[in-house]
């Protein structure tokens, strides 16, 4: 089992009237990829800042193995941060930007040009040493920035949304590239983002917030596959949320029918929320479906077709790799292994 790296302690954080972290208790293992994820004004950037000793924390306390390191000054943390801007030095070449904290640390020229030469080849740009940042594009800079960041060799890397400027295409190679660095180094990476499918891709770890608080922490397939709440479910990836009824163990009750799932440990006729994901929905006829509505639309999705059905009052998402005809009604088919259920949420 791997031992933590960092432990945040009950962290709250207040501005004025608005409280942006709430009570919040976090560890962090060595060598883990953790994504901190979440809307905007979730929190994921302030825990980020008091992590790297940017913002203090109003209640708490941040331990990085053993240590307080509650009240210490960034420059004294074994760890370094990549923004989304990358704030490289415009009048620095490539080599010199990544040199920059190995020659503030006075190290000799023999060993910084060595330093300088393993981070370029990390981050495969190699022979750029010479060129002008204004010269890179935006992928490249953000290698550099990475290279920057590493060279120091932190215990911990933070990551701040450092995709975010990215065009699509480059933003999933960038994905791939950072996940290979992580695991080569060995080192831990925390990562913030707002992009779910981001977070899915390249986590060991993913703690999902909202409103100050972590609503679930675990692996992308537990995350995905067994949201903890509806907010959780309609975060990460799209789903189908609908209120229903908990008839007893193993039974749930939604648009008037009494459907197997595999839930059980609600009180009887407990009011839930029932989640179902568009791809476990399977199109079939009315005739053998548990439910049948009309085809108001069908999108080409490339992997998929979006298909939405409406069901007496309610419209229902479904992905499939076959299409179906627009005004048609069909009848909707739901395993019980793909029906979730979770309390309802009391604000």
């Amino acid at each position: 089992m791997s031992q933590n790296i960092i432990e945040l302690k009950e962290i709250s954080k207040t501005y004025g009237d608005n409280t942006v972290l709430n009570n919040l208790s976090l560890n962090i293992k060595k060598n883990e990829f953790l994504t901190l994820l979440g809307p905007s004004g979730c929190g994921k950037t302030t825990t980020l800042k008091i992590i790297a000793g940017f913002e203090n924390a109003d209640e708490g306390v941040v331990l990085f193995g053993d240590n307080n390191i509650t009240s210490l000054p960034p420059y004294k943390r074994k760890l370094n941060t990549v923004f989304q801007k990358y704030a490289l030095f415009p009048h620095m070449n490539i080599y010199e930007n990544i040199a920059f904290g190995l020659k503030i640390k006075k190290l000799p020229k023999a060993e910084i040009d060595k330093k300088v030469k393993n981070m370029l080849k990390l981050v495969a740009l190699e022979g750029f040493e010479k060129r002008s940042v204004e010269s890179l594009s935006g992928g490249q800079q953000q290698r550099v920035a990475i290279a920057r960041a590493l060279v120091n060799e932190p215990e911990v890397l933070l990551l701040d949304e450092p995709l975010g400027a990215l065009d699509l295409k480059l933003r999933k190679e960038m994905q791939i590239e950072l996940k290979k660095i992580q695991q080569r180094l060995g080192i831990t990476f925390i990562f913030v983002t707002h992009d779910q499918e981001e977070a899915l891709s390249m986590s060991d770890t993913i703690v999902v917030m909202n409103k100050g608080v972590i609503q679930q922490m675990g692996t992308p397939e537990d995350i995905y596959n067994e949201p903890a709440n509806a907010f959780v479910a309609d975060f990460i990836g799209e789903s189908n949320i609908l209120d229903g009824i908990m008839i007893d163990d193993y039974k749930v009750e939604f648009s008037n029918v009494t459907f197997e799932c595999v839930d059980k440990g609600f009180n009887k006729n407990e009011k839930v929320d029932v989640v179902i994901r568009p791809e476990d929905i399977e199109i079939t006829t009315v005739e053998k479906g548990m439910l049948s509505g009309k085809v108001s639309s069908v999108t080409f999705k490339g992997v998929h077709y979006e298909i939405e059905v409406e069901e007496k009052s309610r419209k229902w998402i479904i992905h499939s790799t076959k299409t179906a005809i627009v005004d048609s009604i069909v009848g909707l088919n739901i395993e019980p292994e793909a029906i979730h259920i979770m309390r309802k949420v009391t604000e």
